[in-house]
């Protein structure tokens, strides 16, 4: 079986290579399966081209997805779920913010076929890494989701998340850009009767979060209305 793992960057932390190789070593210690790595680069202010040949060397099964103008986190991960070929898709952040007890953990709920999407869920110890205002959003948003919106669990916003080849279509019907996408894939899959299935996982300990931009917070209500107001956006 092939696991396709999918990593959307713009401009990345420094050493960003060197710890998408350690991780991707860890993974290939945990997990018997094949491993795909898409690092699809969402338009960029830095140059990543001596970062990108070295995974090309270093790693076994690389593929590098670009484009030159940012487009946002929704359209990156559509991007390399496009070119994806595994039977499990998983993806997250290119600094691994989450420990690799949590990536096996939404890899063992979609290779056990418990689930067509495993959707990482926070525990309370995130909330210790973010500021103020963004733990203020992230309650917020979920406390609308809880009252607006009929899917089974309120933390969409997790950037850890898996799922099984069949549920591709319905990820690429996704139509946000930027951070709602989640939302929508959740909402999209529950609505079609697709098991979604929340698994608790847990932040590195050296992970902290910055302030959200507020432009971006402003098209990211838009986009929430959109959801809320017409029923059948995405579908």
């Amino acid at each position: 079986m092939l696991v396709s793992v999918i990593l959307p960057c713009y401009n990345p932390p420094e050493n960003w290579d060197s710890s998408i190789i350690q991780e991707y070593q860890k993974l290939r210690q945990q997990i018997p399966d094949e491993l795909e790595l898409i690092l699809v680069q969402d338009g960029a202010n830095l140059n990543l081209e001596p970062g990108i040949k070295r995974l090309k060397t270093e790693l076994s099964n690389f593929n590098h997805v670009q484009y030159p103008e940012n487009r946002g986190k929704g359209y990156a991960l559509r991007k390399g779920v496009e070119t994806a070929n595994g039977e499990l898709i998983i993806y997250t952040d290119i600094d691994f913010p989450y420990n690799t007890e949590s990536f096996l953990k939404i890899y063992a709920a979609l290779k056990n076929d418990e689930c067509d999407l495993a959707a990482g869920v926070k525990d309370e110890s995130y909330y210790s890494h973010v500021p103020f205002s963004r733990r203020v959003l992230s309650k917020g948003l979920r406390w609308l989701i809880r009252l607006f919106l009929s899917i089974p669990f309120t933390d969409t916003q997790c950037g850890l998340k898996g799922f099984q080849k069949n549920m591709k279509a319905i990820f690429l019907k996704t139509q946000i850009n930027r951070y709602l996408f989640d939302l929508e894939f959740i909402r999209l899959s529950h609505k079609r009767g697709y098991r979604v299935k929340p698994i608790k996982i847990k932040l590195n300990d050296n992970v902290h979060f910055r302030g959200m931009n507020y432009r971006v917070l402003f098209a990211e209500s838009l986009n929430f209305l959109k959801l809320l107001f017409r029923p059948r956006y995405g579908e």
